[in-house]
């Protein structure tokens, strides 16, 4: 599969995500963000997972009955992951191997992004520290796992893509759903000190019982996740369209 991977696209991917990577935790901390403001962190890729299963269902068209059987497999499996996932994951050299290799292999996949990976693996915070810091300890595992998962897994989705498309992207639409459970930024949350850190150790989804302005604010992030994506998408698709790359 490495044979087929663009070098120049990677290196630009590569170069992108890390300067976007040390830009949110040089200039902008998002992990103290993610602690400090989960509420509305959590409304804001709540939308963004929103709008990435509005782009894919446009893609799809009108749904038939095997659609919504692969819909419901990929919901059902969406949520038994979030669930089965502890609160407290290893930060040893193959978890975090493991989660590089995840992380990007949800990053060639359509609508699901790397640090949504992350944040299911509860190493969010733990990796993009790591590489804001310059910690190699962290991200020599984490490169290694992301680069073996590109080659071992990329050339899994394009047979998969090419032989049972509709299927596939139906399943991970349902994946996508099944994960709102997690992202819902509304949780009763209870935090413990575990290795000299404060660490999210019980979280389960609630209604907010009025309407403040942490809550309004978090309302309008989860509305401009969602614009977002399905504006972003609708340039890209006018640009296919009419031949033009990016410039």
């Amino acid at each position: 599969a490495a044979a087929h991977v663009d070098l120049m696209f990677l290196i630009a991917l590569g170069a992108g995500i890390f300067s976007a990577i040390l830009f949110f935790t040089r200039v902008i901390s998002l992990p103290q963000l993610v602690r400090e403001h989960p509420e509305q962190i959590y409304a804001l890729f709540f939308g963004l997972i929103i709008g990435s299963i509005v782009v894919l269902l446009r893609v799809l068209g009108p749904m038939r009955v095997q659609d919504m059987l692969s819909l419901a497999m990929g919901t059902a499996l969406g949520l038994a992951i979030v669930n089965v996932v502890p609160f407290e994951t290893p930060e040893d050299s193959w978890f975090i191997f493991l989660s590089g290799a995840l992380a990007i292999c949800a990053m060639i996949l359509p609508g699901i992004s790397g640090s949504f990976i992350l944040l299911l693996l509860r190493k969010y915070e733990h990796v993009f520290n790591a590489i804001g810091h310059f910690d190699f300890a962290v991200i020599l595992p984490f490169a290694l796992g992301a680069a073996s998962g590109l080659m071992l897994f990329s050339r899994l989705l394009v047979w998969l893509l090419k032989h049972y498309y509709r299927i596939t992207l139906t399943t991970i639409v349902g994946m996508l759903v099944g994960s709102l459970w997690l992202r819902w930024p509304f949780q009763s949350r209870r935090y413990e000190l575990i290795r000299g850190k404060q660490q999210l150790v019980f979280s389960t989804p609630i209604w907010p019982t009025d309407m403040g302005a942490g809550e309004i604010l978090a309302a309008a992030l989860c509305a401009t996740g969602i614009v977002a994506v399905v504006v972003i998408d609708m340039l890209a698709g006018r640009r296919r369209a009419t031949g033009h790359a990016w410039p």
